[in-house]
């Protein structure tokens, strides 16, 4: 969920987060260098040096708690590292004779020390690409594992000056959004076009929502109705990203022109940093528009809702969450638990089928009112949690796009000895109906997709979908 505070906020939001999950984790596992896999207690320190011994904590921590540690084969972890490292040497403009895949035979511990043999030889003969070559090879464990909620953060870069409100990049978004390119972006479909300007290089070059995006520093977005890694230069992360050339095309006039966009900060209207924004519609219909699970997100729905009731009868509700990232699971639950009580809202499994049952909390009290959830391709995680429930449980309908299929399970953290954050799920997710959710995302029940002519004549054909509904 992508949230806008300070860096050290950030950090302990993303802290609280990753250690939520239904249960602990099955054990801690200590490395041979005596550090210990446990979940973090206080906000790290300072980054320290990447080694071999943090790799090693890295591999038996995810061994030991990763929801499918028990069962895999470690020999496919071992080898993704060993790929990102030639790979990296290769780049370097270096190579070592020794560089090759040792002989690993399914024993975890002895084909780890086979491994750790063979970096250490490697790293010894190129010490100046050795602090590198541990981050990309760490990297690529962890990527190997193909889990949308394993991450391993370090060496988290931010703008020294990152202030509440300020935003970082082209300040734009577009219809398929970073989170989409880094999760699942096969999803994508063409045309790509801006759906909001934020401010920034954006707002100054004059774009508006609608403008079709036909290249991105000389690359077609799509080739074949398939996105291409160009689209991810929309979403610079760090303060040093290049400028993004763009070549656009305003369909209600038939104008095509190229810009230059360069990454940096800037001031992003307040209102639509609000986690929380609600308005009265047509037909004393009440619209609210939720960006992320934060803590506390629901009550501040709930309490929208009412303040929206008081002196008046409500005919209904639309929930608008496009575009939002996920969040806390507890925070999910207590949404859903103010239209329906008494149900089943997931459940958490192990590999072996050993499933957490989600309940909803009873002690919500009821809306009982119609609901209209409107979702995209940007509903993900916790928001993915609410839409499977709302659908399985029929107590409303979905309009809009598939969600983002990108709810493996809760991730937990762990803090690793060089003060690096390494999280994953130790249980994977289902649906209420106990199907699988993770890279499929959840269908809505009308498929109204948004277009650019759409956006840039300021209309959502979704809203508009939903309000029919709660009409009838």
């Amino acid at each position: 969920m992508t949230m806008l505070r300070t860096a050290a906020a950030g950090l302990a939001l993303f802290l609280a987060t990753a250690c939520t999950a239904p249960t602990p984790p099955r054990g801690q596992v200590s490395t041979a260098a005596g550090t210990v896999c446990a979940p973090p207690q206080v906000t790290p320190g300072a980054e320290t040096a990447t080694t071999i011994d943090v790799i090693e904590q890295a591999y038996l921590c995810i061994l030991g708690n990763y929801y499918s540690g028990t069962t895999l084969d470690a020999r496919s972890l071992l080898a993704a590292g060993l790929v990102a490292l030639t790979q990296e040497l290769n780049r370097s403009g270096r190579d070592v004779p020794e560089a090759t895949m040792p002989a690993l035979t399914g024993d975890r511990r002895a084909d780890w020390t086979a491994f750790e043999t063979t970096y250490r030889k490697i790293t010894d003969q190129v010490p100046g690409l050795r602090d590198r070559l541990a981050v990309v090879t760490l990297e690529s464990i962890v990527a190997a594992l193909g889990d949308n909620h394993a991450r391993w953060t370090h060496d988290v870069k931010r703008p020294p000056d990152y202030y509440d409100g300020d935003g970082y990049g082209l300040g734009l978004k577009a219809n398929v959004s970073g989170p989409q390119m880094d999760a699942d972006p096969g999803a994508a479909l063409p045309p790509l076009f801006v759906t909001t300007v934020q401010g920034g290089a954006a707002q100054a070059a004059g774009l508006r929502p609608g403008d079709v995006i036909e290249s991105i520093n000389g690359s077609a977005p799509f080739i074949d109705g398939k996105p291409t890694p160009a689209i991810a230069a929309l979403y610079p992360q760090y303060p040093d990203a290049r400028p993004v050339r763009l070549r656009l095309l305003r369909q209600t006039i038939g104008r095509r022109w190229t810009v230059t966009l360069k990454p940096g900060l800037y001031q992003r209207d307040l209102a639509t940093l609000q986690l929380v924004r609600s308005k009265l519609l047509e037909d004393d219909i009440a619209y609210v528009r939720m960006t992320g699970f934060a803590p506390g997100s629901a009550n501040r729905v709930l309490k929208a809702i009412s303040r929206l009731r008081t002196g008046r009868t409500l005919s209904g509700v639309v929930l608008d969450l496009r575009g939002n990232g996920g969040g806390s699971p507890v925070e999910a639950i207590r949404l859903l638990s103010a239209f329906v009580h008494g149900k089943v809202t997931a459940y958490q499994c192990t590999v072996d089928g050993r499933c957490l049952t989600s309940w909803t909390d009873d002690t919500v009290e009821l809306l009982n009112l119609p609901l209209a959830v409107l979702t995209d391709r940007g509903c993900a995680s916790a928001c993915e949690h609410f839409s499977s429930a709302v659908k399985d449980l029929r107590i409303g309908r979905l309009v809009g796009t598939r969600t983002a299929g990108v709810i493996s399970g809760p991730a937990r953290g762990y803090l690793l000895a060089n003060n690096t954050l390494l999280s994953f799920p130790g249980r994977h997710h289902l649906g209420p109906d106990r199907e699988v959710i993770d890279r499929i995302g959840v269908p809505p029940d009308h498929y109204v997709p948004l277009t650019p002519k759409d956006t840039a004549a300021g209309r959502d054909p979704a809203l508009a979908k939903a309000l029919t509904l709660l009409h009838t």
